[in-house]
This record gives C-alpha cells, sequence and structure tokens, in this order.
C-alpha cells in the first residue's frame, strides 16, 4: 500500500514509518521544506497547503504532526501554537483529501487521552464526553478540523494516545535518565492515573485501525489498564533496579512547569474500548513489559 504520513520525523511517525517500510509499504512523508527525495511531498499546514500529488494513489492517511505539548512552558504564544499546529494541519489536509478525485480508503488522525480531562479515579472509554480546560478545548478543535475528510466518505479515526513509554522521546524519554540516576519518585501524591502504552503497541495499534474497516471515531490508544503515578513510579524503580525515593512536590512542578503541571498532575482513567472489541492484541499490556521494551536490550 502506498501510505502517506505526517509527522513523520517524531517519536511517533518514525517508528510508523521504519514498521510499514520494513513490511513492503511505500511511504510519502509530508515535510514544511523542500522535498529531497522521491519518498517526500511537501506541505505548508499554517498557509492550508498541501501537495497533491504526494496524496495520489494513498491507500491510507495517518496525520501526527503537531507541537509538543510538553516542548515549552505554556505562555499564550506557546499554547497558539499548540492549537494551530493541529487545528490548520489536520483541516488543511481533510480538505486536500475531500478534493482528490480518488481519495484514501482511510485517514488516521492523531488526538490524545487529554480529550477527557482531570478523570479522578473514574474509567472512561470512546463513549464519555470531552472534559474542560486547555488540553481538552484543543482535542474538541482537533478532530472536528477533519470534518471535510468524514463529509467526503473517508473512514476516519482519531487515535487518542496516552503516554508513549519510549526512552527516544515523550515524557518518559526524561524520565528515564532520572530514574537511572536514582533520581526518579512520584509527581504529586501519586495518586492521579497515567494511561500508557509502549511505542510498539502504539504503532501496531495504528497499523491495525488502517486495516480494520469497522474502526472509525474516537480509539483509544492506551494499555488495557490504566495505573496510578505511584504505581508506575515503583515499576519503574523495579525494573531500572534503583531507588525511587524523591517525589516531586506539587509546588515545585507547578513553579516549573506553569499551566502544564494541572495537566502533569490530572488523572486521566482511559481504556482502549474500541481497540480491544476489534480484536487487537497488545505485546506490552503491563507497565513492566511496557518499560522493559523501551530498554535496549528488549
Amino acid at each position: 500500500m502506498r501510505i502517506a504520513v505526517t509527522g513523520a520525523t517524531g517519536l511517533i511517525g518514525s517508528a510508523l514509518v521504519r514498521s510499514l517500510r520494513e513490511d513492503g509499504h511505500e511511504v510519502v512523508r509530508f515535510v514544511r521544506r523542500e522535498p529531497v527525495g522521491a519518498d517526500e511531498a511537501r506541505w505548508d499546514p499554517a498557509r492550508g497547503y498541501v501537495d497533491p500529488a504526494g496524496l495520489a494513489g494513498c491507500g491510507a492517511v495517518v496525520h501526527l504532526a503537531g507541537a509538543g505539548v510538553g516542548d515549552h512552558r505554556w505562555t499564550a504564544a506557546y499554547k497558539r501554537e499548540i492549537r494551530d499546529s493541529r487545528v490548520l494541519g489536520t483541516a488543511a489536509l481533510a480538505n486536500a483529501l475531500a478534493a482528490l478525485d480518488e481519495p484514501p480508503a482511510v485517514l488516521v488522525s492523531g488526538s490524545a487521552v487529554g480529550y477527557y480531562g482531570d478523570t479522578g479515579d473514574r474509567p472512561v472509554d470512546e463513549d464519555a464526553p470531552a472534559g474542560h480546560g486547555f488540553l481538552p478545548s484543543v482535542c474538541v478543535e482537533w478532530e472536528a478540523a477533519a470534518a471535510a475528510a468524514q463529509e467526503a466518505g473517508i473512514r476516519t479515526a482519531f487515535a487518542r494516545t496516552g503516554l508513549v513509554v519510549a526512552r527516544e522521546g515523550g515524557a518518559w524519554a526524561r524520565m528515564f535518565p532520572l530514574f537511572r540516576a536514582g533520581l526518579g519518585g512520584r509527581l504529586g501524591n501519586g495518586r492521579q492515573y497515567w494511561s500508557y502504552i509502549s511505542l510498539r503497541d502504539e504503532v501496531a495499534a495504528l497499523r491495525h485501525i488502517i486495516d480494520t474497516p469497522g474502526l472509525s471515531g474516537p480509539v483509544n490508544l492506551t494499555a488495557p489498564e490504566p495505573l496510578t503515578n505511584r504505581q508506575v513510579t515503583a515499576a519503574m524503580a523495579r525494573v531500572l533496579h534503583r531507588p525511587a525515593l524523591l517525589p516531586v512536590p506539587a509546588v515545585a512542578l507547578r513553579v516549573v512547569l506553569g499551566e502544564f503541571a494541572e495537566d502533569v498532575l490530572g488523572s486521566q482513567r482511559a481504556r482502549p474500548a474500541r481497540l480491544l472489541e476489534s480484536g487487537f492484541v497488545f505485546r506490552d499490556p503491563g507497565i513492566e513489559q511496557a518499560i522493559r521494551a523501551a530498554l535496549p536490550s528488549a
């Protein structure tokens, strides 16, 4: 299959591209700079431009582009970048797909479990409503921006991804060095739920969505059972054979992270009901399995 991918140089995108190519698929990576090879195509999400030649003949499109939520302190300008990079990019891509004479069968568009906001200890699946706050509002707009593709009859799925367990990027890339140095610990009181997924299960789940005609709408990409931050911390300590004795007080997180600290301390107990119902089998369903999968010897 010919498959187009945005966000192809990010943590998830690069792993997905590698997996697809290993299995013989032709991958077109959309880039903001001038393309340097036949496997690249140009797009400018802020201006609404997507090179239609890059989409021609594609059976699937996976849209993963967006500014990193935890990459910078949340100033008003960076919050606007987080929102615009997702909403404008999704709208540009959806409009380009809708305009094709022969559109792809499926669009897998990135989203996040941040859609649900702080759920406390209440489990939620894809039928739960959106939460309140900045990230839930971004996720609502982000998903709504794909309307043109849906209206054109393209099967559209929203991959609501949790915290990806990986050494190469994301939150866990910052955690591994701290725990290896014996400086890891729970965040705040540690009772907040974390919905996590290993990187290889994330990639497998994205591919499962592509290959499963019945999957559309929101799909939670998280391990079957979310755990509290305290449980995750204990698992990191066990797997890495290091103590986890240095909790990070909530007040310190607020000083360092600003508004983003409320989301770090918030609780999202999301379950992947639709993945499980569609027959997806997790390779790393437990937290220790997910952590070990991220280590060099895995």
